[in-house]
């Protein structure tokens, strides 16, 4: 009874179906779509270089203590900025100043000293004239004149070096910068050698990278020796900085040292970028990413769509004359912009190729159609 009904509903379906087309109206038709295709031609583009980073004040410097002593004061804190000049840390004077003034009685007294031994040899000297003292008595009161006006040169020096001493109780900032960590605390006893603090000099920032060789050779102008750096730097376009968060850093930076010695492990040269850094946005330590556009001329450029990863393997489906596709091998370089990749080897310019739908094609598949002609 079931199938019966079954049959009947099938019938009546057909019929209806029978009757709209009798009356003339159209009923929807199965039309045949194209893949989307781009013919393979050559262009000039620019590619981002990466680089990973690290960057370090031009003028970092270390702080330490040129006198032993108690740290008596710190002036600063972690991370403030500093001006060229400032106080820092104050060690504890007193026995500095102590020695000054030992050192500056001890000069009173070699003055003194010396004014006797002028006076003695100046009589002499009338005396051995008129023949009264002899020679030996001449010379041996010259000669103790002499060694008093060196104790005097020596008792000056003692008393400046004291002074000097007495100035690196007051410590201060060599350059401008930012104050890096603090390891020490009021009252801790320093000496020659503590590290008390690292001051980043960061009006200028340094990128720190390595470039491959070859990339350099590529990069300079032709005929350019590999020893002449200024033609080197001027030869590389702006640098840009971006920070790991993706942020990238308003300022643009140029490459302004290459060490020209090649790593023998890595095969890379060491060098600098130099970006400005008036907000002090930059710190030293922080990590990112330099980016150098490079030029690339005469080069395959495809939309990454276009390509399908099977395995290790990437390709790309080819349009033959007869309008079906067949898959080649390709090999990609990633230009970084998220969409297209240059190819380095599998495609000839005139090339048909699938830029769209390419995941979906089957070797052999017929992908092009020709145009329906249009109703009159």
């Amino acid at each position: 009874m079931k199938q019966k009904s079954v049959m009947t509903w099938v019938m009546t379906a057909a019929a209806v179906v029978g009757g709209l087309a009798s009356c003339g109206i159209d009923m929807p038709k199965e039309t045949k779509t194209s893949y989307e295709t781009m013919t393979v031609k050559k262009q000039d583009i620019e590619v981002p270089v990466k680089f990973s980073a690290k960057m370090k004040g031009q003028a970092d410097v270390t702080i330490t203590p040129q006198v032993s002593g108690q740290l008596l004061k710190i002036c600063v804190t972690e991370g403030q900025r500093v001006q060229k000049g400032q106080t820092l840390f104050v060690i504890d004077s007193r026995n500095a100043q102590l020695n000054l003034e030992a050192a500056q009685a001890n000069l009173q007294a070699a003055l003194a000293q010396e004014n006797s031994a002028k006076l003695e040899y100046e009589s002499n000297k009338n005396l051995f004239e008129k023949k009264i003292v002899s020679q030996y008595m001449l010379d041996n009161s010259e000669n103790s004149y002499k060694q008093a006006k060196a104790s005097v040169a020596q008792a000056r020096a003692s008393v400046n070096n004291a002074k000097v001493n007495l100035g690196f109780c007051t410590i201060t900032a060599p350059v401008t910068g930012l104050i890096g960590e603090i390891p020490v605390r009021t009252g801790d006893q320093v000496s020659p050698g503590s590290q008390l603090t690292m001051v980043s000099g960061n009006t200028q920032m340094d990128a720190e990278f390595s470039v491959a060789e070859s990339l350099v050779e590529e990069m300079v102008s032709a005929g350019t020796k590999a020893t002449d750096k200024v033609k080197i730097l001027a030869s590389l376009p702006d640098v840009t900085f971006v920070m790991k968060n993706g942020t990238e850093y308003m300022y643009k930076g140029r490459v302004s040292s290459l060490t020209g010695m090649v790593n023998a492990t890595t095969g890379t040269i060491s060098a600098k970028a130099t970006f400005p850094n008036p907000e002090g946005q930059l710190v030293s330590g922080i990590q990112g990413t330099v980016v150098l556009p490079y030029a690339e001329k005469d080069v395959i450029v495809i939309p990454q769509t276009a390509v399908v990863k099977l395995q290790s393997k990437q390709q790309v489906y080819k349009v033959k004359a007869d309008s079906t596709a067949t898959a080649v091998e390709v090999k990609t370089e990633d230009i970084g912009n998220g969409k297209d990749f240059v190819i380095t080897s599998g495609l000839n310019v005139g090339d048909k190729i699938i830029t769209v739908g390419a995941n979906n094609v089957q070797e052999g598949q017929k992908v092009l159609f020709p145009a329906e002609p249009e109703k009159k």
